[in-house]
């Protein structure tokens, strides 16, 4: 099953509500949890779930993520057919760019026939979670769907942001509505709705004819949501594969979540140090990989005038230094750095920051490379803060990669 099985992960969205933290970046490539990329996650899940043949579609800003994907992710064999292939805007079937989910995949369909899978699993790659795609894939086969849609409950008032479906006994779909305005409920269940994780297995036959008929479709905007998957629901079986099942190797956690915005990035990054994390990074049967460069071991060190600093509820990456500053509830990056008597709580420090004697962040998510001079306030003041820096709806302050004070 698993050399028949192409995976095809979509690596090229522009993040427009990430910004400013994909004003130089795809938003698969984020950095993310101290050390990992957003996009490790679900390269993650194809290791373990044995799938060894990914093709990483990418198209905005894509440098940084294809040298994270060199330098980290280079592991596989393509003498017995492994590879992760990063595959660019080709414009193979016209002048344009990827006008969809549905059509980057189109654009790409000579690399399928090219491959000859028999399943084509098709992901994301801007959302952290764990999953065992071996046992969707199994189900798949199991109930032989031609197309198979992971799925998640999710409270109704949330159901809005995504494809909401309803499904029959034997897990077969019998509706599908893209991100509608009135979502409706489970049955039995008037509070939760269930909706697609953007997770979809394929029949290859399928999706190859699907794809052309969408492409040959001039009212198409060429999305799965929205134009293929309601339109294969009425000719073909397709079914629906709940997420956090009791098939395959189940993770504890459970965990997914969509980080699109500033404020969900932000919560996503803040759940990993609450006391008990509803995402395990220490699972030691799932560890998640990245690229590791050369640091030095974390440390945490006397000021020049003796103070010894504080570290309370963090996570501390190698390279990073605390020198006599205080750190409380907070991620820093490698090569981080906090000054005696600053204080940093509840901020997320990118690769390279310095954060000078006597300054205090509170709330902030600091890009790489940036130096805080001695003394700031950042955090305290919304207004002053947001004629200076990114604003979230919730408050959290941003400072762009190379912030010059």
């Amino acid at each position: 099953m698993f050399d028949k099985t192409l995976s095809i992960i979509m690596a090229g969205g522009i993040g427009t509500r990430l910004h400013p933290l994909t004003a130089d970046r795809a938003k698969p490539a984020v950095p993310f949890g101290g050390k990992y990329r957003i996009i490790d996650f679900t390269l993650t899940n194809c290791l373990h779930s044995k799938l060894r043949r990914i093709l990483v579609l990418t198209q905005y800003k894509s440098q940084s993520l294809q040298k994270h994907l060199l330098d980290g992710w280079a592991i596989f064999n393509p003498e017995i057919s492994e590879y992760i292939m990063l595959v660019p805007p080709q414009m193979r079937t016209g002048e344009s760019w990827y006008a969809g989910t549905a059509d980057a995949i189109f654009q790409n369909a000579y690399l399928i026939e090219r491959c000859d899978p028999h399943y084509v699993l098709i992901l994301s790659g801007d959302h952290i979670y764990r999953m065992d795609y071996a046992a969707m894939l199994q189900f798949h086969r199991d109930q032989k769907a031609e197309l198979t849609i992971a799925c998640m409950q999710v409270p109704l008032a949330s159901a809005s942001a995504f494809g909401v479906m309803s499904v029959d006994a034997s897990q077969r779909i019998s509706e599908f509505h893209e991100k509608p305005q009135n979502p409706e409920p489970m049955p039995g269940n008037p509070h939760s709705a269930l909706v697609s994780m953007g997770i979809y297995v394929f029949d290859r036959d399928l999706l190859c004819h699907a794809l052309r008929d969408d492409h040959d479709t001039a009212s198409s905007s060429h999305d799965f949501g929205k134009d293929i998957i309601p339109q294969l629901i009425k000719t073909h079986k397709v079914c629906a594969y709940r997420f956090g099942g009791e098939a395959g190797r189940v993770t504890p956690d459970q965990y997914w979540r969509d980080v699109g915005t500033i404020d969900s990035y932000y919560a996503a990054n803040m759940d990993l140090i609450a006391p008990v994390p509803p995402m395990n990074l220490y699972q030691p049967d799932w560890p998640i990989r990245t690229y590791h460069e050369q640091n030095p071991p974390a440390r945490m060190v006397r000021g020049a005038s003796g103070h010894e600093g504080l570290l309370i509820n963090s996570l501390i990456s190698s390279g990073a230094v605390i020198c006599g500053g205080n750190v409380k509830h907070s991620i820093l990056f490698p090569q981080a750095q906090v000054d005696e008597h600053a204080v940093v709580e509840h901020s997320i420090l990118f690769h390279g920051v310095r954060v000078g004697a006597g300054s205090h962040l509170n709330r902030c998510i600091v890009d790489k490379n940036v130096h805080i001079p001695p003394g700031e306030r950042i955090g305290f003041d919304r207004a002053a803060d947001a004629a200076r820096f990114t604003l979230s709806e919730s408050g959290i302050t941003v400072i762009p990669k190379g912030y010059r004070f």
